[in-house]
Order: structure tokens, then sequence, then C-alpha cells
């Protein structure tokens, strides 16, 4: 989902950057939590984001999310959106205020903000009055209680990677991973996938120093980790800005390339479209969202608005597409946490995905496969949870 403009790269290490402000204690688990709602009346929805900040992509991230959020209004039939915008300038203290004000005028459910520090800030402030938070954040560390992530998430990339793989024997798997913050959090999502996944085993794990040397220095012990036993399938948690360009082309130097163990990307190997490229990563598998979905979208957000939706921009039409599903049940309790967490789930922008009782998410993913430099779509996106082996 995060895509190619380079403000959202610098959004994903800001997301990252920003784990280490989070008091993860903090947000408690409110079993069932939200306020109760008039369905037939206009229900109040506070939406807060980054405008403030001074950084020109907040701003026009900001103008994104606000624009998408506005257009799932616009398509809601028969539902009443209140939608209330606040900025939050990016900043933790900002946002806390903001929420609190948004409730305080009556917002019965937050959506946004972008940041964890941010969404975490805001939970904590408005969870002892029952309300629910529809962060944009892919923060899987903040989740819980009455904050949710709408972000996707590591844990569900690899869960669906390494389940492909499993069914086309690739299932004995080395992970090479950053020894950084990013790294180490991928490396756990595909340990914890391998460890519930049937068919799927952990060969090795390698970890090398961010840098050109550490990367250097591990090919050798990732190539070793590969070529010493029974692994058919090399998982990578480097992205396309940092590690990914010279471990595949040094790795591949030494014999070892996506012909002779297949290569698995925890991100997006197409992004940049340069990366499509490298004669390195031909063969590569990746997850990405139902491509058919997230173009109809681009194609409607530009027709409405003259411009392209930033990357992350359909989370805010995400957000309002579950809250406006779960109003027209008509229930009083339509956006507690329970009706959040209905197993069905919701159909958003880019497919298929549904709120868990932890605050994490799952989305139906497509795998992709990268050949003679373009994608292909070797297993398609899941359009129901019922059977898709989320």
């Amino acid at each position: 989902m995060f895509a190619v403009l380079s403000r959202t790269r610098n959004l994903i290490a800001r997301l990252f950057a920003l784990l280490s402000l989070v008091v993860l204690a903090s947000c408690e688990p409110i079993a069932g939590g939200g306020p109760l709602i008039n369905t037939q009346a206009p229900v109040p929805v506070a939406l807060l984001v980054p405008r403030g900040s001074g950084n020109t992509g907040d701003d026009i991230l900001a103008l994104s999310l606000e624009n998408a959020a506005r257009l799932a209004i616009a398509d809601l039939e028969g539902i009443n959106i209140d939608l209330r915008v606040y900025d939050t300038a990016g900043d933790p203290a900002t946002a806390q205020k903001q929420g609190i004000r948004a409730v305080d005028e009556g917002a019965k459910i937050v959506l946004g903000p972008v940041y964890s520090a941010e969404a975490n800030a805001v939970a904590v402030s408005v969870a002892a009055r029952g309300v629910n938070v529809l962060s944009f954040s892919n923060n899987a560390t903040i989740a819980g209680g009455n904050l949710f992530i709408l972000g996707p998430t590591f844990e569900n990339t690899a869960k669906r990677l390494v389940r492909y793989a499993s069914t086309q024997g690739k299932g004995n798997i080395v992970i090479a991973h950053d020894n950084n913050l990013a790294g180490q959090l991928g490396k756990n999502a595909i340990q914890t996938a391998i460890g519930q996944t049937g068919g799927a085993s952990m060969a090795a794990t390698v970890g090398y120093e961010f840098s050109q040397q550490g990367v250097v220095d591990a090919i050798p012990q990732i190539r070793e980790a590969v070529q010493s036993g029974a692994a058919n399938a090399l998982f990578l948690t480097a992205n396309t800005d940092g590690a990914l360009p010279l471990v595949t082309q040094l790795l591949s130097e030494t014999g070892v390339n996506a012909q002779t163990v297949q290569y698995i990307g925890l991100t997006r190997w197409d992004v940049p479209p340069q990366t499509l490229e490298m004669p390195a990563v031909q063969g590569a598998w990746f997850a990405m969202p139902d491509p058919t979905m997230t173009a109809r979208f681009s194609s409607r957000y530009g027709q409405a608005y003259q411009s392209q939706p930033h990357s992350i921009g359909g989370l805010a039409y995400d957000g309002i597409a579950a809250i406006g599903a779960l109003v027209k049940a008509g229930q009083s309790d339509a956006l507690t946490g329970a009706a959040l967490t209905q197993g069905a789930g919701f159909q958003g922008v880019n497919g298929i995905f549904r709120l868990r009782s932890d605050g994490t998410n799952e989305r139906g993913l497509a795998i992709a496969q990268i050949q003679n430099k373009k994608v292909v779509i070797i297993d398609a996106a899941p359009r129901t949870f019922a059977g898709s082996g989320m």
C-alpha cells in the first residue's frame, strides 16, 4: 500500500522512528467499549490529520486523507456522517488536545491520526470516555484497547506470504534482516508466521548492520545459511530505499538468486518502479493490495479532485466505509469494539479488511511476482474472509 512518492517513504520512517516514544502500557483493553449512537441522526466523526507541522508532505497527506474521507461519505447511501476535521501538526501533544476537543464537541469515534506517538496519545486521552480510535498508523506495537490501526502490518503481510510459500513447496525459509527497528519487527513477524503455518519451517536467521559494510559482511553468512541445508526460500526484510538493491545484487553475484532459491520480500518491491528493472529481483515474490481495487479508487479520486491520492490516503476512505457499514445496520452500539471487530470485515478501497480484537488488522492481499521487469499477480487477493485462510 505504501507507494512511490518520497514523502511516503519519509512517513514510514517517521512511523518507525516514533516507536521509541510510545507508552505501550498506557492503552488498556476496553472489552466491547464504545459510545451509544443515534443512527437516525448525523453521526459525529472526528478526522485527525497532520496539517500544520510545517512539513509540506504532511499537508499534502492531510488533504488526501480529508478528500478520501469525504469521497467515502459521498458513497454512503442513506447514512449521514458529520465529519469534523482537526489538525494535529504531527505532534503528540497537539493531537491529544485535539482528540479531547473532538470528543468534547461530540465525536463518537476518532479517525486518525497518522503517526504512532500521536495515535497513542489520543487513544489514552479518550479511553475513559469510551471512544474508539481508528489510527492510520501501521505500528502494531501500539494497538490494543480502544486503539485500532488501519495501516498494513508486517504481521499480516508475513502471514500471507508464508502461507502461500508453504503451499508452493517453498516453506523452508531463511530470514535475512536489517539489525534496525524495522528489520527486527519484520523478522519477528516472519518468525511468528512460520510458527503458525503448517508446512513451514525456519532454516536460519541472519542479521546484518544497516550499512553498506554490514551488508557486505553478511553475504557469506546468508549464502551459507541458504546453501548448507534444505532451505528453498529466502525472506528479506530489506526495502528498496534501504539494503535491498545491494543485498540482492551481492547474493546474485555469489550464486544465490531467485532462480536457485525463492526470494520473498516483506515490503513492496515495485516501489519505486525502477526496482523492477533490477536483474537480481526477477522471479521474486511480494504481497500487495488488490491492484484492481486500488486502480479503481485512484481513478475515482482523480476524477473528483484532479489529482492522485496519497498512497495511504485510502485508509481514510476505509475508516469511513467501516463506520458507515456499521451505522447502516441501525444499532446504537455500532461503534463499540465488539461491532468494529465483527468477523466478516469490510470492503475498502484496496480490498477486504477487518479489525482484530487486539487492535491490529487483516487485509486481503495478492501475491505478486516480478517477471520480465513487470508485476504479475500469481495469487489473487481474496474477496471475502470466508475460506480465505487469512
